[in-house]
């Protein structure tokens, strides 16, 4: 990294900036629908370059409109390019207002691109001994690096001078136009030479020079060693031409006649008032505070709104200031032992050999008791020549009564995963105050990811020390005890530091809501424990029937192959997106219902099916997938996921992945094995008990219906739940006007169709689509539906219409989902907003609903202490045991008890229970 000096001439590229932010941001919008994330992105980056580097003389450069001098070239230039989208085209203007009242130069140039404009600024303030800073992501830039000029890429905090051109591209910065011009640039469309790639353009260019000396050179290429060098020559002569207008296009202009010079580029003093006008219009919150003292809500005005958390309003203070050491001597870790035990909370973080909870090995511990002094305590690395190091047995022994003490709260970041490993320590992990990861989430569950680079990013404006910078990449990464104490230290000691800072700033924010508090507190956070413990237990598979059941799935898989082929008129392989295009859609002229993003017809699971309705290929090539994927991730790899210590296998629960609050799972998924056929019930009878043992599946009814019913306060609905009725033949009986006892199995299908379509914000169109009837019936039924439950229509609209005023929709138990998109421009983008608007509420609240189940399940068997019943799964509104045949009856009738009393609703909530030998025969 370059040691850039004070004060540089800053040039920001603002067409990369513009466009990183848009794609590499989630969609934004205000409370009028205005879509705001890469103007909010851009500002941002900004305003922390400007915060890091304080410069004196500084340019903001965007591309003009219409065409270069390289459209007059080469008619192709940048032609693959798709037009900008109207998302991305409505916040420039906005963007620039911004960025002039902010006091910035802006500079846009017709003709030419923003990268001449800069490469002009920096070459001259180059020959003037000026220091030039360019804040880029573009790699062509690379070719102006030299003595007086660096790159810095803002989204990745990496600054390149000569030396870093050559570490990144192999070669300096004098060749980097050559380079781009053997390659060519499939992004701009810059042609190349056809059949050079990376190797060949490298072995050329630092074996002979540039493309005058290669071509003054030629017989030379093939004393070369690369891969193809003999007859390299032959095809440079043959693309000469093409190779020397490639040279053209990608040389950027450093002589461009600019009324400006590097020297009349200052900053001027920024326009509160006009600053505070367009963050209010906006809705940046924090920054239209920080302009003028007053706090700003969603809706514009000046009161404030409690634990009002959109992805908008985030901190951006980078921590500087840190104090990290490492415990290698007894003293300087009793010292630290003595501040744990007296303080109130600590962040603590493992450093491991593997992410698999169930095999990885503890290296080492940090912890942070006040935000910039951390210690990192090392207790396994084993490179060459490493320290010595404090004994783990004697460490872990110290460390336990604190570890375990329910007094001294702890605060991590996923710190289920740190109470798994050290349980593999016999040391049970208790006083679990506080999960950054969940306090992010519970917060706004769709501000961007819950990991804690993401998350440094996000509320603290820190750039973070990344797992690859320590260990490397790919095969020839590190694991974490062959990581040298200087590298791995500062690493491990900033995980502890950062994860009390973010706690130092979340937890405040969800406490201002009462409700969001007690989400995080009395659901998210004693689930640890409960999942912690599933984890540990895990589950029991018959591993010869999944073997059994892959070579039958093989078998079929086959078949369906030669049939598909024998259809087609010809072999192809199923699993090319491309040769499948050009059999549905060249060969047999199958209708192209949808295309995909770059213009081609799609063939996704949606497309297929509807394909499947009218034509048989498509309906064999959507089973050969299902079967494949079965066999794939469940069938072959199920038996190589056994633990070899326990014999069973164990997922991994995740609770900040699912927008509205529910458990997904990985590793494997249980989520997504099959039930609608038999080959996927088949995978769940390999889900088996020990013998003696008894599986139990005990599963919630139409437990969103029921919330539905309690939500709307509906009569209609709350009448046929609290009766016991069969809610879907009701349900038949008033849309179609006929005596219950007349309602028909197509009837029932029907109500069950628009039940559970309208839960999803299902149309017309959709109900159409799923009963295979006109559209104008399927309106009929659902108007017939809104007539009889009148109730539903009015929560409907007012739950859309809540959302688009506070831009968010809530559980029973006040678990809250932003909706960026609720008043998006975007028309597909805001209607699928409204649904989730709909959805998300019974959703999220089955989601707690389920999760309350499960701790007061807990609870009940923590007061058992027995070996008997074991909680082993949570999947969908289902939790799974295994129980001791002995005890069958008795616990059934528990768990059922427990799990309908775990919330009160208007209706009552009705849990089916069932057992067997396996998972399927207990479901």
């Amino acid at each position: 990294m370059s040691n850039i000096p004070d004060n540089p001439f800053v040039l920001v590229d603002g067409s990369s900036y513009l466009f990183r932010a848009f794609h590499g941001l989630p969609p934004l919008t205000n409370s009028k629908g205005q879509d705001t994330g890469a103007i909010y992105g851009v500002i941002n980056m900004l305003r922390s370059l400007l915060k890091q580097y304080n410069p004196t003389h500084i340019a903001v450069v965007f591309d003009a409109k219409g065409k270069t001098f390289r459209d007059d070239i080469y008619a192709e230039y940048k032609a693959h390019r798709p037009p900008m989208p109207d998302e991305l085209r409505s916040q420039i203007e906005p963007l620039h207002a911004i960025i002039r009242a902010m006091g910035l130069p802006i500079i846009v140039e017709p003709g030419v691109e923003a990268d001449d404009v800069i490469g002009t600024l920096a070459h001259q303030a180059s020959a003037k001994g000026i220091h030039t800073l360019i804040s880029t992501g573009d790699k062509d830039m690379a070719q102006l690096v030299d003595d007086h000029v660096t790159l810095i890429n803002t989204m990745t905090n990496t600054v390149m001078d000569k030396a870093g051109v050559v570490e990144k591209f192999g070669i300096p910065p004098e060749l980097i136009i050559d380079y781009l011009a053997l390659k060519g640039d499939k992004v701009d469309n810059i042609p190349g030479v056809p059949g050079v790639g990376d190797k060949s353009a490298l072995g050329m260019l630092n074996g002979i020079g540039g493309i005058d000396e290669i071509y003054k050179n030629l017989d030379d290429i093939a004393t070369l060693e690369f891969r193809g060098a003999k007859k390299m020559a032959e095809k440079m002569r043959e693309y000469e031409e093409q190779a020397r207008l490639s040279y053209q296009l990608a040389t950027i202009k450093v002589d461009c006649e600019l009324d400006y010079t590097p020297e009349t580029l200052s900053p001027t003093a920024p326009d509160n008032s006009e600053l505070a006008t367009l963050f209010s219009e906006y809705e940046f919150k924090r920054w239209y505070e920080e302009v003028t003292g007053d706090a700003l809500t969603a809706a514009g005005n000046n009161e404030k709104k409690p634990s009002d958390t959109p992805a908008n309003d985030v901190e951006t203070t980078s921590p500087d200031s840190r104090e990290y050491l490492t415990l290698l001597n007894q003293q300087d870790f009793e010292q630290w032992l003595a501040d744990l035990k007296n303080a109130d909370v600590f962040a603590f973080d493992t450093e491991t050999t593997s992410i698999d909870y169930m095999q990885a090995e503890l290296v080492g511990m940090s912890f942070c008791i006040e935000p910039g002094k951390a210690a990192y305590l090392p207790l396994m690395h084993d490179y060459p020549d490493a320290p010595e190091q404090l004994s783990r047995d004697d460490v872990l022994k110290a460390l336990k009564p604190i570890l375990e003490s329910t007094e001294i709260k702890k605060v991590g970041q996923h710190i289920k995963y740190d109470k798994n490993v050290l349980a593999h320590y016999d040391i049970n992990l208790q006083g679990i105050g506080f999960d950054t990861m969940l306090e992010s989430y519970v917060l706004n569950s769709t501000a961007g990811r819950h990991d804690m680079d993401s998350l440094a990013d996000r509320y603290l404006g820190h750039k973070t020390i990344k797992y690859e910078e320590v260990a490397g990449k790919g095969a020839k990464q590190l694991t974490f005890n062959q990581i040298p104490l200087d590298q791995a230290s500062p690493y491990a000691a900033e995980d502890a530091d950062i994860t009390l800072r973010l706690h130092q700033y979340l937890y405040p924010k969800l406490c201002e809501s009462e409700q969001l508090q007690s989400v995080f507190a009395d659901i998210e956070i004693p689930l640890i424990n409960v999942l912690a413990n599933m984890e540990q237990t895990g589950v029991l598979i018959d591993s010869q029937q999944l073997a059994q059941q892959s070579q039958q799935l093989a078998e079929r898989i086959m078949h369906l192959e030669k049939e598909v082929h024998g259809m087609a008129g010809q072999e192809f392989n199923l699993g090319s997106t491309k040769q499948l295009q050009e059999v549905l859609f060249d060969k047999m002229s199958l209708p192209v219902l949808k295309k995909t993003p770059k213009g081609a017809p799609s063939t996704s699971e949606e497309v297929l099916q509807e394909l499947a309705l009218d034509y048989p290929l498509p309906k064999l090539i959507m089973e050969y997938r299902g079967l494949t994927k079965l066999k794939n991730t469940y069938t072959d790899k199920l038996p190589q996921m056994i633990n070899p210590r326990t014999g069973r296998i164990h997922t991994s629960y995740h609770q900040a992945v699912a927008a509205t609050g529910r458990l997904s799972s990985t590793d494997p998924n249980l989520q997504n094995i099959p039930i609608r056929t038999e080959e996927g019930r088949r995978v769940r009878k390999a889900f088996i008990a020990k013998p003696d043992f008894s599986i139990v599946a005990a599963d919630y009814s139409q437990i969103e219906l029921r919330i539905m019913a309690h939500l709307s306060n509906d009569e209609g609905l709350l009448s046929a739940f609290s009766e016991g009725k069969d809610i879907h033949k009701a349900t038949a009986s008033e849309v179609f006007n006929v005596d219950v006892d007349s309602v028909t199995a197509d009837q029932r299908r029907s109500a069950k169709a628009i039940n559970f379509g309208l839960i999803y914000g299902m149309s017309a169109f959709g109900l159409s689509r799923q009963l295979n009837i006109p559209r104008a019936d399927a309106q009929q039924y659902m108007d017939l539906y809104f007539e009889r439950y009148p109730g539903v229509a009015v929560y409907m609209e007012s739950t859309r219409e809540g959302a688009k005023k506070q831009g968010y929709v809530e559980t029973v138990f006040g678990r809250r989902l932003y909706l960026p998109d609720i008043n998006a421009s975007n028309g597909a983008r805001r209607k699928a907003a409204e649904r989730a608007a709909i959805n998300a509420p019974m959703q999220g609240t089955a989601a707690d609903i389920i999760k309350k189940a499960m701790l007061d399940v807990h609870d009940w068997l923590a007061s058992l202490n027995s070996d008997d019943i074991q909680m082993v799964m949570q999947v969908h509104d289902e939790l799974v045991f295994e129980i001791h045949n002995s005890k069958l009856g008795e616990y059934c009738q528990k768990i059922t008890d427990i799990m309908q009393h775990a919330a009160t609703l208007k209706v009552p909530l009705v849990v089916e229970a069932g057992s067997g030998k396996n998972w399927d025969e207990a479901h």
